[in-house]
């Protein structure tokens, strides 16, 4: 189903379709997190990718949670967008030599990443809200929040320190 189809009628199924492409995605992510804290050469980003592998499992978590508020089946669906920052990402960390540039590129890979999540994050909370879900709001407004931390955490480590090494 695209995100245009004809099978999205109502707003509620424009909701279902989203969380189903952000479920998609939280998946990806904790699949490629791992290769992330491999390839990190400086050791608080590394901490930061560890520590943000097990918050993504907490995200499905709360993504699962709230397809069973909502009374829908737990299932993901193909999301591009996702596939491709995470397919630039590793394309991008694989042609870098530099230790300290490479990790600049992780946080860029991370923020892109992070960003795409955001965006999901918010409307599914409108649309949740706007359909009288206030439960299903609350739940994925943690998740929102933990992104917007993890986010504002990679932009503090890539001014204080990592885009400086990078720049030497």
């Amino acid at each position: 189903m695209g995100f245009f189809s004809k099978d999205i009628k109502t707003l509620d199924d424009l909701f279902v379709h989203t969380l189903r492409d952000i479920y998609y995605a939280e998946k990806q992510i904790e699949k490629s997190l791992p290769k992330m804290i491999d390839k990190a050469t400086d050791p608080q980003l590394k901490a930061g990718f560890e520590k943000h592998l097990e918050q993504t499992k907490g995200h499905i978590e709360r993504v699962e949670q709230v397809f069973e508020l909502h009374g829908v089946k737990a299932k993901t669906i193909n999301c591009p967008a996702i596939d491709g920052i995470l397919e630039e990402a590793d394309e991008v960390s694989g042609d870098i030599d530099d230790k300290e540039v490479l990790d600049a590129a992780l946080i860029a890979s991370a923020q892109a990443v992070e960003h795409y999540e955001m965006t999901r994050y918010g409307t599914l909370i409108a649309w949740a809200k706007q359909l009288g879900r206030s439960d299903c709001a609350n739940v994925l407004a943690k998740n929102l929040k933990e992104e917007q931390a993890t986010d504002r955490k990679l932009t503090e480590m890539a001014e204080s320190k990592i885009n400086l090494q990078a720049a030497e």
